[in-house]
């Protein structure tokens, strides 16, 4: 088996190492070379020919955004951003992502040893999903085994919520939609939301992105958007017209009294090694909403929202995942398909349709 080959674009010489040091832990990777800015980049991947690149995005002569919406033209390949957890960071990643790039990664502080191992772990899962997603050419500018690491314990969605069999007799009628997503799953979400009608059902999301992206990654699609879209908060109400994202580094759950449906923000312990965890909002919808809800399952890597689609579907909810030509990363979806958890297998257009027909319904 061959190699995954990274180039890694940073103009600080110092993380350039400890990227490189962080790849360098997988049997599966090689770091065929390092650039300080786009412009030295562009000459090695022409030399160099790697399966992924890593960007940085702040840099001298040309910023990562530019670069990402001239490479998904001139030369489409799988990027992954590396960016700092601020509120100009998150923006700018967001941006990155509706540009083209695959995924992204938070830097820790150089300082911090015991986060930079937890970063390598991370960094490494993703490159290897990067090098078997599928990257198209942009027409136009837009805005495997690995060494041994210790990894945090793996938890299920019973650590949120226990499974139990829903509560017929107090089940919601209003109809009601949940997706989770992943990698890839941002520019699908803002495609699918910016195509539906104003008077639908109320919407929430789980994306897997860190706290201040989840933010940034709402307020931008609210822009482009019918639906009223924003971060989520403890206790606020969904109505019918919103469509409501799960803040990062924070499970999302449906709750419901007399006057409808609204949100619980919790902050238990990761499931499936995220938080926000799909399968901590599906499982809550399943119990909830029942046969009054749908569920969708985006692009992304991993299982996470495939044990509580398949809850979802047992409830008697609508579920649809979508299919592997139109996913970036077919592992959420394919893991739901194999549990026999989704009723329809749909492209992304195919899915908008539904939805929309769907909140017509109501």
């Amino acid at each position: 088996m061959n190699k995954i080959k990274v180039l890694i674009v940073d103009d600080s010489a110092v993380t350039r190492k400890l990227l490189s040091d962080a790849l360098s832990r997988s049997r599966d990777i090689e770091v065929v070379g390092t650039a300080l800015d786009p412009y030295i980049a562009v000459d090695k991947i022409k030399k160099l020919e790697p399966d992924v690149l890593t960007l940085d995005i702040e840099m001298p002569r040309m910023d990562g955004i530019t670069f990402v919406s001239k490479l998904m033209i001139a030369r489409p390949m799988p990027v992954i951003m590396v960016s700092a957890l601020t509120d100009a960071g998150a923006s700018a990643t967001v941006k990155a992502l509706e540009a083209g790039a695959v995924d992204f990664i938070l830097k820790p502080q150089l300082d911090d040893e015991e986060a930079w191992r937890t970063f390598a772990d991370d960094l490494i899962e993703k490159v290897l999903s990067a090098a078997g997603s599928k990257i198209k050419r942009r027409m136009t500018p837009a805005a495997a085994p690995v060494e041994e690491m210790a990894v945090e314990k793996k938890y299920t969605a019973d650590v949120i919520l226990p499974k139990k069999a829903g509560e017929t007799a107090r089940l919601r009628t209003d109809q009601i939609v949940a997706i989770g997503a992943s990698t890839g799953g941002t520019e699908v979400i803002a495609e699918i939301l910016s195509s539906l009608p104003a008077d639908m059902p109320g919407i929430v999301i789980v994306q897997h992105m860190p706290e201040k992206f989840t933010k940034a990654f709402a307020d931008r699609v609210n822009g482009m958007s019918r639906l009223y879209v924003k971060e989520a908060e403890h206790g606020e109400r969904l109505y019918r017209g919103m469509a409501l994202v799960a803040p990062g580094n924070r499970h999302m759950l449906l709750r419901h009294d007399n006057t409808g449906y609204y949100v619980e923000i919790n902050d238990g312990p990761p499931v499936n090694r995220h938080r926000p965890s799909v399968d901590v909002i599906f499982r809550s919808v399943a119990q909830i909403a029942g046969g009054n809800a749908l569920g969708v399952i985006l692009t992304g890597m991993g299982a996470d929202g495939a044990e509580g689609l398949l809850e979802m579907k047992e409830a008697g909810a609508a579920t649809i995942a979508q299919d592997e030509a139109s996913s970036v990363v077919f592992g959420m979806p394919r893991e739901a398909i194999r549990l026999g958890a989704a009723n329809m297998i749909k492209n992304i257009s195919s899915i908008i349709q539904y939805i929309s027909r769907y909140g017509s319904q109501g």
